[in-house]
């Protein structure tokens, strides 16, 4: 009873409540925060997470530019329903450079954490030129204008110059060769062991089977490298962390 009447005090007194709840909310804020200035990295390293190539972050710069994220989030969360649909759950490692990320928690359409290597090719353009084709109920818009505009290598190397600002692990052999990444991996002309030796596992083939390189190529060269970059067969979770 008498801990409920001091209480009392904090309640009747808005001075002495502002004050206490403000000494309550600093320290555990310092208690949450300083642990964070002894971490080098707050994000578990996980092998096989790599950049992404110059046509896949040009595709990904599409996505983010068409509202796709607005209706389909990157995020699957560790819950038995989600794993049994979508797959293994998502790791902070595999946004790591991604500015922004593409985590949320609005789905009008399922999620795209694991679509890389789900569907073909093929039905990426028919899903993207006339959704409700392969997806009967779909509400998504047509996006079969992307296979009609042609896309350069102009600025691309500009591109990777300013996420390396941020922090992407960019290195001169990539930006020296963005042009000639980005041509290769829709094309296969060029050096395809130079391409895959600055980013293992990238898949090289003409994604939209037109000859002329397309916002469609970029596009379904992002979504089929989304979750294929870590081998979960054998991932397994630091315990210190």
């Amino acid at each position: 009873m008498a801990i409920l009447e001091k209480h009392k005090i904090l309640e009747k007194n808005a001075t002495l409540l502002l004050i206490f709840s403000f000494l309550v909310v600093t320290i555990g804020g310092i208690v949450q925060i300083t642990p964070l200035f002894y971490l080098e990295n707050t994000i578990e390293k996980v092998e096989g997470v790599r950049p992404y190539t110059p046509l896949e972050l040009t595709g990904r710069d599409i996505y983010v530019r068409e509202g796709c994220y607005t209706c389909h989030s990157q995020m699957i969360r560790p819950m038995r329903d989600e794993v049994e649909r979508y797959g293994h759950y998502s790791l902070a490692a595999e946004s790591m450079y991604d500015h922004p990320f593409q985590w949320g928690s609005k789905r009008t359409g399922p999620d795209l954490a694991r679509v890389g290597g789900r569907y073909s090719d093929e039905w990426h353009i028919d899903h993207l030129r006339d959704p409700r084709s392969v997806v009967p109920e779909s509400i998504m818009p047509s996006y079969g204008f992307l296979l009609n505009r042609v896309i350069g290598p102009e600025h691309i190397a500009e591109r990777l110059r300013t996420d390396r600002t941020v922090g992407v692990p960019y290195d001169q052999a990539m930006l020296q060769n963005a042009v000639a990444d980005f041509r290769t991996q829709a094309d296969a002309f060029g050096d395809l062991a130079a391409l895959q030796s600055r980013y293992p596992g990238a898949q090289v083939r003409n994604f939209d089977r037109q000859p002329q390189l397309t916002e469609m190529d970029a596009l379904i060269a992002y979504l089929q490298v989304l979750g294929t970059m870590v081998d979960f067969s054998t991932f397994e979770p630091d315990p210190n962390r």
